[in-house]
This record gives C-alpha cells, structure tokens and sequence, in this order.
C-alpha cells in the first residue's frame, strides 16, 4: 500500500490502516518527542496527543512534501505546546554579539551513542534543550523560534548558545569528547 493509500484508509476510519501508520511512524517520532521532554513517560504523552492530532488533520494532508515531514512538524508542535502548557522559561540574558550557527566539525559525535547523546540533551535545562533541537536539529532560524515561543530573537540566540556551551561541558565531563575538540 501507498502512503497516498495509507492516508485515504485511513481517513475513511479503517482502523488497520491507522494501525499501520501508527507503526510506520511511531518509533521515529517517539525519538523526536524524546529530544524535547524531560522523560520517556512525558515523550509518550506527546506522542499520543500527536498522533490524535495527526489523524484529525490527516484530512488536511495535501501530499505536499513528505508525509513523514508533516507527521514530525506536528509532533514538533505538540511538544512546544505541552512544553508552553507546563513551563516557562528560565531567566534569559540577551547576547547579540555571538556566531549561532553549528560548525559542521561542532560535535564530534561519530562514534557516540545516540542513547548517550539524548540523555545528555535531556539534561540541560528545558529552555535551552526546546531551542538546541529547533535550531539545530529542526531547522528553525531563530525568528521563527522567536515566533513559536513568544520570546525574542535575542533571547533565541542567547538559549542557544548556552545550550552549546553547556552540552560542550557535558560532553567533556562524560568523557565523550575531548577538551579541546569541538
């Protein structure tokens, strides 16, 4: 079956199909919820209201792009939308004079385990981990996070860049990385 096929069964209700494409993208979405909640028992409370929204949007898909796209886009959003629900951000220092962008040799994580890797996120603090995984895992420029979050650019910029220092920090007390790697 197509995913174009998918879809159509099901938004005619055919509960198999929705079993089928629960399982087509569970796994890999309960990783992205993971990225951005503070443990598995909250991932999978965002992954269930993900797929509730998902298959009540399901109708809207116009097979623009790719389903799995739009499928972690909403997951994305879900877990902005607890986390805005539960929290707040932490104090926020502006910094305007900083390079915010990854170097592609930033993380030298070839050799590590994902695992490690997203116990490590886990850990920093929740408005640094939502915006270290919407700027440089999702994608985002720091005003559309501005826009998501309700802060500003700067305030953007300023998490992000602790959340690369502190990761760094991280990284080296777990033996990971050496101190003077990037």
């Amino acid at each position: 079956m197509t995913e174009e096929q998918l879809v159509k069964e099901c938004i005619s209700g055919n509960a198999k199909a929705q079993k089928t494409f629960y399982d087509l993208f569970a796994r890999k979405m309960m990783g992205v919820c993971l990225r951005y909640t503070k443990d598995p028992i909250e991932a999978q409370d965002v992954l269930q209201d993900g797929f509730v929204k998902v298959f009540t949007k399901l109708p809207k898909f116009v097979n623009k792009g790719s389903l799995e796209g739009w499928v972690r886009r909403i997951m994305v959003n879900t877990a902005l939308d607890q986390y805005r629900k539960n929290k707040k951000f932490q104090r926020d220092v502006e910094i305007d004079s900083v390079s915010f962008k990854l170097e592609k040799d930033d993380f030298i994580v070839e050799a590590m385990n994902a695992e490690d890797l997203l116990k490590i996120i886990q850990s920093i603090p929740e408005g640094y981990r939502i915006v270290f995984n919407l700027f440089a895992i999702e994608g985002y420029s720091h005003k559309e996070i501005a826009q998501q979050l309700g802060v500003t650019e700067s305030t953007s910029k300023s998490q992000y860049s602790r959340a690369k220092k502190m990761l760094r920090k991280l990284l080296v007390e777990n033996n990971l990385v050496e101190e003077g790697e990037r």
